[in-house]
């Protein structure tokens, strides 16, 4: 088991930021592929944006989020961060970190293995 446990949600108006946190702990992360995945009411769990914890330069995000999210990690803390950017309603969603041992950096959420328990964002107008 990876505990990952996310912080940082809340409530924003429209064109707000926020960062979320995702802490990981337990082993060495070299080979993960990390992500986070949001899921709004009534709808699929979706891919937000993933990386390899290896591999810093290379960052991927959903065309929905391209140019307002960003994710990085930091090696020393085990934390992986979303900043968000100039959030939209449509944003508003529970937010899940999710670790994939062995890298895939899928777009699926049958990739991972591991999930923390989510955290709230609601954007208000």
């Amino acid at each position: 088991q990876v505990p990952l446990v996310e912080s940082g949600g809340g409530l924003v108006q429209a064109g707000g930021s926020l960062r979320l946190s995702c802490a990981a702990s337990g082993r060495a992360f070299v080979n993960y592929a990390m992500a986070w995945f949001r899921q709004a009411p009534g709808k699929e769990r979706e891919f937000v944006a993933g990386m390899r914890w290896s591999d810093i330069t290379r960052t991927y995000v959903a065309d929905s989020v391209k140019g307002r999210f960003t994710i990085s990690r930091n090696n020393a803390k085990n934390t992986v961060y979303l900043q968000m950017d100039s959030l939209e309603r449509e944003d508003t969603a529970v937010y899940y970190c999710a670790a994939d041992p062995i890298g895939r950096l899928g777009r699926g959420p049958s990739s991972y293995d591991y999930w923390g328990q989510g955290t709230q964002v609601t954007v208000s107008s």
